[in-house]
């Protein structure tokens, strides 16, 4: 339910729009992106934090939620916004032929291999790699991707085993 509450939000705030206004904050986000090249991809990182319990996601008590799903090629922009309570992060990595989403093997130290990947966002209220993206807060960044499926994920200790995965399909222009 509140997963559909917040999609909702988003799109009667515009943010499902491909042209990014020159500032953009989600209802809620302590902060606001830049106006943003390329295709902009709206992702959601959630968590079953403070209210959500008994509600959650089943066996996957976190998710990543990608929108549009599917953009042509080119440069790309993803703005993260993390609506759970937990520090997140969105690492993008391109998928092997015959393996979806969620099919990566973990570590003893419940994380995934980053070998290959095309760049993160991780920074709270800023673009690239930092130390986490605050609950209530948004980061960014903006890749320029070949035709192909990518897989977005946090891989902060446990939170990939825990659901939070999503595709993205990049398509020929």
């Amino acid at each position: 339910m509140l997963g559909i509450a917040t999609t909702m939000a988003l799109a009667a705030t515009g943010a499902f729009r491909s042209a990014a206004p020159a500032a953009w904050r989600a209802p809620g986000v302590q902060c606001s992106a830049p106006a943003l090249r390329g295709h902009s991809v709206d992702v959601t990182a959630d968590d079953m934090g403070q209210g959500m319990m008994g509600g959650g996601y089943g066996m996957r008590m976190m998710r990543l939620a990608a929108h549009p799903a599917v953009v042509p090629s080119g440069v790309t922009s993803l703005r993260v916004f993390n609506t759970g309570v937990l520090t997140h992060e969105v690492i993008v990595l391109p998928l092997p032929p015959g393996q979806g989403i969620g099919e990566r093997p973990t570590g003893p130290d419940g994380k995934i291999d980053e070998a290959g990947s095309l760049g993160e966002a991780s920074r709270s209220c800023g673009a690239g790699a930092g130390d986490g993206i605050a609950s209530d807060a948004m980061a960014w960044t903006t890749l320029a991707l070949q035709p192909g499926r990518y897989e977005l994920v946090c891989n902060f200790p446990g939170h990939y085993m825990a659901g939070m995965y999503a595709e993205l399909d990049v398509t020929s222009r």
